[in-house]
């Protein structure tokens, strides 16, 4: 019986001791002082935006934020208003939350499964051609993804859209999703990213751990789904961590690709539209912004632990 655990056990305690090294430098007085003021630089506007969020339109609208304690004033209304109104012009964001939801779960998790199985059918299957594919899923990266979003909407509209309606009508208790387009769009530009760096993690493994599950007689999948996830944990996580973000405020791709309805909308449009028609409601948007921060937290603070130890790993490879 495989055991990932001992077989890279050797692995972790040289990983372990470069990462010890690695911390002792990034703790350093120096290197606190500077995160300190990065911290402040960036957290600053997040914080007047969270000030704002508890303003009343009037005061927003005359004074910055910043002058909160020479002129104090906070009231729930701009929560009250987009969280429970039920107004045409304000609708509860419930709905767009389950969107977001139904958006960016199925589009983080599609690009990683994939990428882990390219990345090691890269780096541990040999097969002709293997270095010039890499190299040019390596290049797709350069393609701005505003390029290919007329393309894609093409092949959308020619192909899937036909057998989405075909799918529909032969088997009417099957429903076809109305994400289907955005999943497949986001898989689509993420994965050539996502192959590279699992790819770099994916390799690092050491060889002797692969060797001797294979003489053992595991097959490839037995040596994936065994050996290579649990070691590559930490990698998966912190891509899926930064693809998870990536998908939960693009507006771009969802905008293009939902066609703009309400059984599709992510969060972010209707973020768009909190602000009115002429920008003069954006007390609206201060509290929506704080109501939508609360599901990228919790991705990040589930996942942080492994989060960090992808990064040390990954600076300590090699």
């Amino acid at each position: 019986m495989l055991r990932p655990q001992d077989a890279g056990a050797d692995a972790r305690v040289e990983d372990t001791a470069k990462a010890k090294r690695v911390k002792r430098r990034l703790t350093s007085r120096t290197a606190t002082i500077a995160s300190l003021i990065i911290a402040v630089l960036w957290t600053l506007p997040t914080f007047g935006l969270f000030v704002s969020s508890f303003r009343p339109r009037d005061q927003i609208l005359e004074n910055g934020w910043w002058t909160i304690f020479a002129n104090p004033g906070f009231t729930l209304a701009n929560y009250q208003e987009v969280l429970l109104s039920a107004s045409a012009s304000s609708p509860q964001l419930g709905a767009y939350f389950a969107n977001s939801l139904s958006i960016a779960i199925p589009a983080t998790v599609f690009p990683l499964v994939l990428a882990a199985m390219a990345a090691y059918a890269f780096a541990w299957v040999p097969f002709k051609g293997s270095s010039t594919l890499f190299i040019v899923i390596f290049a797709l990266q350069i393609v701005p993804l505003q390029m290919a979003l007329i393309p894609l909407l093409q092949m959308f509209t020619q192909f899937l859209q036909p057998a989405q309606e075909a799918v529909s009508d032969t088997l009417p208790f099957i429903p076809t999703s109305n994400f289907l387009q955005i999943w497949i769009a986001h898989t689509i530009f993420a994965l050539p990213l996502a192959i590279f760096l699992l790819h770099n993690f994916i390799a690092e493994i050491p060889g002797e751990v692969i060797e001797a599950a294979r003489v053992d007689g595991a097959s490839h999948s037995q040596v994936f789904w065994r050996i290579i996830i649990p070691l590559a944990l930490p990698a998966l996580a912190s891509f899926a961590i930064f693809q998870f973000l990536w998908v939960w405020n693009d507006l771009l791709v969802a905008l293009i690709f939902s066609g703009g309805t309400e059984e599709a909308a992510p969060l972010t449009q209707r973020l768009a539209e909190l602000t009115g028609s002429r920008g003069q409601e954006w007390q609206r948007l201060t509290a929506a912004a704080f109501v939508s921060l609360a599901i990228p937290l919790i991705v990040f603070f589930s996942l942080q632990r492994y989060f960090v130890r992808g990064l040390l790993a990954g600076s300590t490879k090699g």
